[in-house]
Order: structure tokens, then sequence, then C-alpha cells
């Protein structure tokens, strides 16, 4: 009698094991940092800024670009630690913003300033890490992870973002009519208020717009503006209760500084890139040289690969340890990581010195019979109004790659218009 062979489970991949996943669990160190800071005092709540904004720097610039790219085709079961990541974040953050808020608003052996101080290191942590996390959940098709999503983007009161970047900014980057497209030539804090209050009001009108289509008031439940309310209100009463007034301030201070980092970071991904108006005044759809790439490896670690930006447009489903960074011949590439860029933005002067000339000699490589650039939000000469005279040296720091035909594969729909997936 001859036994049936046994059966020969194939080896997962290297992506499958935990180690693989371990480095972009180094932000993780945020949560037990805070915790110093809150026990400490002193000098130690500069420990979570410097962690956030200063280390990733130093590790970029020592461990420079990452160009290894992971297949794309692996399975979703081979992403489990990768995904978990994103899961155990969540309740994370919660517990430790607001036991933070009822520790610190009744200590009293921090000050004001330092228990101020203290909620501006928790505003990067709950941005740099927080937010980004929020991003990759929001893009999932599943039920927990978008709700989980949303939890994150209710503690820094930022709920609206998830309507404004799947049904918008996907749809509409690169041009003008995208609050989240910064304008060539447009300061950060110009562009920051433009965001806020552009990005509300755009992000209402979408979903008002998509209920008239079946028929539906403003007002009907299926709007998700009734769960992005409840959920901020709730976040705002837990401050109260947990923290009483100082309480709520600590918390207020939080999310700013989070919804600025995260618009630091939409500054940075679009700044001066546009897309071409066809003749019926349509833009064309979305290639991989309409987002500006930084594939440094510590600040993927970091930013869940969000420097490899061109492929996040074209991919919107996929998941981030997957995303592949594109050479220079495909999409224009920063000088530095997206932190780093992120801080040259708050100084203005020092961002136009460094980017605007790259603008134009990307204009003059991907569309040199483009002369007029007043339609797509700004004209050529802007930048040089917003800043002092450029040096020659700078065009020649970032060659910029000679025209390539675009890809003729359009880019998949945002994955809020598919249809759900299982966890």
């Amino acid at each position: 009698m001859v036994s049936a062979p046994d059966v020969v489970k194939p080896n997962p991949p290297p992506i499958a094991h935990l180690k693989r996943a371990l480095p972009f669990a180094i932000p993780f160190a945020t949560v037990p940092l805070a915790l110093i800071g809150a026990a400490q005092g002193g000098w130690t709540v500069l420990l979570l800024p410097l962690f956030v904004w200063g280390l990733f720097d130093l590790l970029d610039l020592a461990l420079g670009p990452d160009p290894r790219n992971e297949d794309p085709a692996t399975e979703k079961k081979d992403l489990f630690w990768f995904r978990l990541l994103s899961l155990i974040w969540v309740p994370l953050q919660l517990l430790t913003v607001f036991g933070l808020v009822f520790h610190v608003s009744h200590a009293a052996h921090l000050g004001l300033i330092e228990k101020i101080g203290l909620f501006i290191g928790i505003g990067a942590m709950t941005g740099s890490v927080g937010l980004v996390h929020a991003h990759e959940l929001i893009h999932r098709n599943s039920r927990l992870e978008r709700g989980l999503g949303d939890l994150l983007l209710a503690s820094v009161l930022y709920s609206h973002f998830r309507t404004l970047h799947l049904r918008v900014h996907h749809l509409l980057v690169g041009t003008a009519e995208d609050p989240a497209t910064a304008r060539f030539g447009e300061d950060f804090p110009t562009y920051l208020q433009r965001a806020l209050t552009e990005g509300h009001r755009r992000a209402w009108e979408t979903e008002v717009g998509l209920l008239a289509r079946t028929g539906r008031p403003p007002q009907a439940l299926r709007n998700p503006f009734w769960i992005y309310g409840v959920l901020q209100f709730a976040m705002i009463v837990a401050a109260l209760v947990l923290g009483g007034a100082q309480g709520l301030l600590l918390f207020l201070v939080q999310a700013f500084v989070a919804v600025c980092q995260l618009e630091l970071m939409g500054y940075v991904a679009h700044y001066g890139l546009t897309r071409r108006l066809l003749p019926d005044g349509t833009p064309e759809p979305v290639q991989p040289h309409h987002s500006w790439n930084a594939p440094q490896k510590a600040s993927g670690w970091l930013l869940l690969n969000l420097g490899r930006h061109s492929d996040h447009h074209a991919r919107p489903d996929r998941r981030y340890p997957l995303l592949q960074a594109l050479p220079a011949a495909e999409a224009p590439q920063l000088p530095h990581g997206y932190p780093a860029m992120a801080a040259m933005a708050l100084v203005p002067k020092l961002w136009h010195r460094r980017m605007d000339l790259r603008v134009l000699d990307w204009r003059q490589a991907r569309y040199p019979d483009i002369e007029d650039w007043t339609p797509y939000g700004s004209g050529a000469g802007a930048a040089a109004d917003a800043a002092p005279p450029l040096p020659e040296t700078v065009a020649a720091e970032t060659p910029v790659a000679p025209v390539v035909p675009p890809a003729s594969e359009v880019p998949e729909a945002p994955a809020a218009e598919r249809r759900p997936e299982t966890v």
C-alpha cells in the first residue's frame, strides 16, 4: 500500500518574519519617552520632540535612501506583523494621550511650561506616528481598520481628513482644486491656512454631493460627518472630564501640533507639481512625476514609507511595506528625507532656495510646451517674488531626469470606492 505523499508547505517569504517589521516599531519608543517626561519633568520633556524631529534626520544622514523594493504581489497574510503594528498603535496612543491628560493636569511637580512642552512633544508623536498610522488605516477597506483610523483622526480633531484625503486629494492632486497640493511659491503658513479652511469645506461639500446623487439630504445618517462629530465630541469630553480646563488645553495643544505635522508632510509631498490640463479642461491622469519622493530608510520607518509617495498615489490600496521606491527617471526626488524637508519648510526663504529651481527644472523637463502656468494656480514668477535670488548651483544639486513617456496604466480608484474586505 502506497501512502499519500506529505504535503510540503512552502516557506513564507522573508517579509513575513517579525524581524522585517521590527524597524517600523522603533517609533513606539515615543510612548516611554512621553512617560519619562511626565514623571521627571525638566529637560526630559524635550526627549520626545528630539526623538521625533531630530533622531530620524540624523539616521537618514547615516543610513541614506533604501532602494530595496518588496514584491508588490506579496499576500496579505504575509504582512501580519506590519498590519499588527497599526492595530496596536491605536489603543496605545489613546491610553497614552488621555492617561497623560489626567496625570499631567493633576501633577504638582510640573510647571505650566513643562506641561505645555510635554504636550508639544506628544503632538509630535500623534502627528508623526499616529496620523501616519491613521493614513494607512483609512486606506484599507475593512471596517475595523478604517474605524481605528477614524479614532486616531478624532484624537487630534481632524476627522474630516478621511473624506478630504480619499475623495478629494487622491482625485484632484496636482490641480488648483486640491486644497492639499501646495502651490508654487506658496509659503507653508499660507498653505496651512488654506488647507485648514478649504479642507473642511471641500470635505463637507463632497459628502453632501455624494448624498445628493442618491436623493438624500445633507443631514442623512449616511453622512460620515455624524461619525466625525460624535468621535471628536467624545474626545473633547474625555479630555475635559479627565483633566478639567487645563486637561482640555493640553489636549488641544497636542492636536494642533499633530495637525501641523500632518500638513507639513502634505506641503512637502506635492509642492509646485501640477498635472497638465487637457483641451476639455480636465487634468491628465496622475503620474509618478506628480509627487516628491524621498525613500530614506530611517524616515521610512517613522512615516511608514510615506516618502515613496508616487507609488502610493499610483496604488492607494497598497500597504506600506510594499510601496515601491521609483527611480529619478520616473519620479522627482527630494534632496533629503521628509522630516528634514518638513523642518526646512518652516523657514520659507530656505525652502524656496532649495526647492523652487527644482520645480522650474521639473516644469521644463516634463512640460516644456507650457509657457503660461497661471491656470495651474501659480505663475512662473511666483517664487521669484517670494524668495531672494537663487544661486545657480542649486539647480545642479539634483539632476532632473529626461522626459519619459507617461505610464499607460491608469491609477486604480482610491480604496474608499471599492468593496469592503475582511480583516
